[in-house]
């Protein structure tokens, strides 16, 4: 079989941190090979490299057995190396047709040359099996429509190599099942693919071959016939994969949190949600299930104070809070993990302690009587979170960007319980991140909640949902479609009530 990409010794290095040690890998053409591994193990140093965002320290890379140099993306495009986000590059604003071309030959805002490029869009469609409304608003198609247009949009600039970087995080068994299928397709139609994941089963069902990275080294490249899942884990971590065990305790009867007939609306008047009504009492997790964009995150935020509602009422440990500001609702007893640790989480350019800080500042432990922090208190806070949860770092004078994304989840987590609260609203607490961190987010929610918290729970991982979840609510075109009991639904049933084939 031919080659299409040859890593040799590849090294990368940061201040501190070896990224990238002598990596070689060897990728065969019309194939999917695998590249699994923990958070901070060298696969997202890697992809940049081959897709021209990081220039290597050392070592050569060939593609279609001639060394190339790629200084950018536009380099690795010329080469044919395409790269799909994990989080979609797509104005939403604009149609289907207007994304694929945006960029191309710079064409003006007058002049994008819609009829020029849409037959040559249709043909690449055509070719590879991949079918779309061309003339849909992007904000108006599902996550996994999203996703194929991200791909056409690759393969139109004349991709041979497709870099996937979790392609599934935020996809529904069905989905997941349609993108499966396409890739095989744009295999068999010699398309090369580069598969990053952290889901192991999925990893064993699609790939060809699978290189398992660890410390920046790559451990081992192996057949998939020959390899299991309990092998791949311990080649990643040292041990096998976690799964949740059954629940401990009886939730209690008290109610922490309780929405009765709440709605709202955005800007321009367009529903966001309608009549949602559920309660989450103390010692249980209420799983929040719904594809992307029907809802779940704008009720979320409604709970915390950032969504205005329309209508509806909002109570906490007894008390309506509607007409209490964010910051008050905080202070009375809710943590919140937003879905996105960097942009809402953290401040990326400061040290742990002051991420410790952030929005803590008038807490009596922090606060001084002279208008400052007490440092201290955040230095011993911050090393209490960085043992109990093994945040993997120097120290607490550590900028946050310098972790790897496990890490930071991890020290995201720690800082949202260390107040003890009533209530917690955990939004994709383990998105992106390895088996290892994700087993100890997952152990740190389960003691919590035995405890005595309540937990809202929204994740896209539906084993998680149903492995953490006391009951789950699912979330369709903005409404509360069903309450189903975690004991008796399978993934497959959740995804059909998330995509509305299940009523």
């Amino acid at each position: 079989m031919n080659i299409a990409i040859n890593t040799n010794n590849i090294s990368k290095s940061y201040p501190g941190v070896l990224a990238n040690s002598n990596v070689s890998i060897q990728i065969d053409e019309s194939s999917i090979h695998a590249i699994v591994g923990e958070n901070g193990a060298g696969k997202s140093t890697l992809m940049k490299i081959l897709y021209g965002m990081t220039k290597p320290d050392s070592g050569s890379i060939e593609i279609f057995n001639e060394i190339v140099t790629m200084s950018s993306p536009k380099d690795s495009i010329t080469l044919g190396i395409g790269m799909v986000h994990q989080h979609f590059m797509l104005a939403k604003n604009l149609t289907v047709l207007e994304n694929i071309i945006l960029g191309i030959d710079r064409p003006s805002l007058k002049n994008l040359g819609l009829k020029k490029y849409k037959k040559a869009i249709e043909e690449v469609m055509s070719n590879y099996s991949l079918d779309i409304d061309l003339n849909m608003y992007v904000e108006d198609l599902s996550v996994g429509e999203k996703q194929r247009v991200e791909i056409i949009k690759v393969l139109f600039r004349g991709a041979k190599i497709l870099i996937l970087d979790e392609p599934t995080a935020v996809l529904v068994p069905q989905e997941v099942d349609e993108l499966f299928n396409n890739l095989k397709n744009l295999r068999e139609n010699g398309v090369t693919i580069i598969f990053i994941s952290h889901k192991l089963d999925e990893v064993l069902e699609i790939a060809d071959q699978i290189s398992v990275m660890r410390s920046g080294q790559l451990i081992d490249s192996v057949r998939n016939m020959n390899v299991s899942k309990i092998e791949l884990a311990e080649m990643m971590i040292g041990k096998s994969l976690p799964s949740p065990p059954p629940r401990s305790t009886e939730k209690k009867q008290n109610k922490i949190i309780e929405l009765k007939n709440v709605s709202s609306n955005n800007v321009d008047g367009r529903q966001l949600f309608k009549n949602i009504s559920f309660s989450l009492y103390g010692s249980e997790i209420l799983g929040i299930a719904g594809v992307e964009g029907n809802g779940q995150k704008e009720v979320v935020e409604s709970i915390i104070g950032i969504e205005k509602l329309e209508s509806g009422e909002i109570f906490f440990n007894g008390e309506k809070i509607n007409d209490k500001t964010t910051r008050e609702r905080l202070d009375s007893g809710i943590s919140f993990i937003p879905e996105d640790r960097q942009l809402q989480a953290m401040i990326m350019d400061m040290n742990l302690t002051n991420n410790v800080i952030i929005g803590r500042q008038n807490i009596k432990k922090y606060k001084s009587n002279f208008a400052t922090v007490k440092t201290k208190n955040a230095v011993k806070e911050s090393e209490n979170i960085i043992s109990l949860f093994d945040v993997k770092t120097p120290g607490t004078n550590t900028l946050a960007t310098a972790l790897s994304g496990g890490n930071q989840q991890k020290f995201v987590v720690g800082r949202e319980l260390e107040d003890d609260p009533s209530l917690l609203i955990a939004s994709q607490p383990t998105r992106g991140i390895d088996i290892g961190a994700q087993a100890l987010i997952w152990e740190k929610l389960r003691e919590s909640r035995d405890n005595g918290l309540g937990v809202l729970l929204i994740s896209a991982d539906l084993e998680e949902l149903i492995g953490l979840s006391d009951r789950i609510v699912v979330f369709y075109q903005g409404s509360l479609v069903t309450e189903l009991s975690s004991e008796e639904v399978s993934p497959e049933d959740l995804g059909g009530y998330m995509t509305g084939l299940k009523k």
